[in-house]
């Protein structure tokens, strides 16, 4: 029902609406694919880091930091507690505490400032200034959920500008 009335506002020739739909259609798909590699790699990586100090639970810490990166940002802030904790009740305020908590900092910096814009623009066919960009300006505008949502806005609108079309003014 609502979608024959919203039909009435679109032109009645859509072969160019449909070409868009299909493409962000894929975009979409090749986001998703993306965000799984991502959580892969920085699950594994975890893993493998919390392992060689001997932190306990290493490999449920590590799989739930790679399902953090699921939630841009606010994903890293609420699994460093659960890391923070089992390291606290392991070693105390010891070096080897602090060695724990660089490692997960430069897990995170790394993941967010090298793998998501090299990943994501290889996957959504982006430059990787392009990505972190879309990530600074629709997080300013929308807050988390710009944030959330700013890869798939930024394809979205990659795509329209590439089907827009252009008047020739040749005369």
């Amino acid at each position: 029902m609502i979608a024959l009335w919203l039909k009435k506002f679109l032109p009645k020739e859509r072969a160019v609406l449909r070409e868009i739909w299909h493409d962000i259609k894929n975009k979409i798909a090749c986001y998703v694919r993306g965000k799984i590699i991502e959580m892969t790699i920085v699950a594994v990586i975890t893993i493998l880091s919390f392992w060689v100090l001997h932190l306990h639970y290493a490999f449920l810490l590590g799989f739930l930091v790679g399902v953090s990166v699921i939630i841009p940002y606010l994903g890293v802030v609420l699994v460093t507690i659960p890391v923070a904790i089992i390291g606290l009740l392991a070693w105390g305020f010891s070096a080897h505490f602090w060695y724990l908590m660089l490692v997960y900092a430069l897990i995170n910096v790394l993941d967010a400032n090298v793998l998501v814009p090299l990943l994501y623009s290889e996957v959504m066919d982006l430059h990787p200034v392009a990505v972190i960009l879309a990530v600074l300006i629709f997080g300013c505008l929308a807050g988390f959920w710009g944030i959330f949502f700013a890869i798939p806005l930024m394809t979205t609108l990659h795509i329209l500008m590439k089907r827009w079309p252009v008047k020739n003014d040749n005369g």
